[in-house]
């Protein structure tokens, strides 16, 4: 199934796509949920992002290829960093770049993964029964601020650097997906989900062992090569207009456009 979250005359609503469709529905998705009989044709859907998040954790250098470009030694354990959840934004939206604080916005593709149930000291075996499903995700990233103080929050967490759409995705395989990061058409990150250092069950059950994950809780799970951190010798940044688009294998695209203020 696919779950979206839409604007309508009642506010925003959530959703399941069927035969080119929203059907609007009611009550929690994550445990009791039912169809209330409107619809809206699919194209004419005002998507949102498709869920508000319990909490956005996200892992970094999980790609062997991304840190070695950026210089890194490859993680021992799995690298987690927060982004805020007023970071959220939705598909199609605008990403603010901040001029004032930043001049080195970067992209970053990734799978996100949607936590369906509490989730606490879960082994790898059974981490997938907790997911509820996929989406797409950019971990956008004002890479100046993100290393100034040896903390990542704050250059990952200006507001709108968080887009994730199209919709949740229930029915996949997450383990070996072509994931695709596109600048202004052309491709510039492309890789696979096999290729994680740490794949999805290690990363459920080893945060777990710290934290309670709640349903709700969205994972990033890394980035692939190609952002313009690894470009030492010319680095080209975000600017004011460019578009980014997030495909991946079985959910769809996820499309963004950047503008200076």
């Amino acid at each position: 199934m696919k779950f979206v979250r839409i604007n309508t005359s009642n506010g925003i609503q959530n959703g399941v796509v069927k035969d080119n469709s929203v059907c609007i529905i009611s009550g929690d998705i994550f445990s009791n949920w039912q169809y209330t009989g409107e619809s809206v044709p699919l194209d004419m859907a005002q998507l949102q992002a498709p869920l508000k998040p319990e909490s956005i954790l996200c892992i970094g250098r999980n790609y062997k290829a991304h840190a070695l470009e950026c210089g890194n030694d490859l993680p021992k354990t799995p690298v987690l960093f927060i982004k805020a959840n007023s970071s959220l934004c939705g598909p199609n939206e605008d990403v603010v770049i901040p001029c004032k604080f930043t001049q080195q916005a970067d992209y970053e593709a990734e799978l996100a993964v949607i936590i369906g149930k509490k989730a606490k000291c879960v082994s790898e075996n059974e981490a997938m029964e907790y997911i509820f499903g996929y989406t797409c995700a950019n971990d956008v990233s004002a890479r100046d601020c993100q290393y100034e103080n040896g903390q990542w929050a704050r250059g990952k967490s200006f507001d709108t650097f968080c887009p994730l759409g199209p919709w949740i995705e229930t029915e996949l395989d997450p383990l070996d997906l072509e994931i695709t990061g596109r600048r202004n058409g052309k491709v510039v990150q492309n890789s696979r989900t096999s290729l994680m250092i740490f794949p999805i069950p290690r990363l459920i059950s080893y945060l777990s062992q710290t934290m309670t994950l709640l349903p709700g809780t969205v994972l990033l799970t890394g980035t692939p090569a190609g952002v313009v951190l690894g470009k030492k010798d010319d680095p080209d940044w975000l600017r004011d207009g460019e578009r980014f688009d997030v495909e991946i294998e079985g959910i769809g695209t996820l499309s963004s456009t950047f503008v200076s203020r």
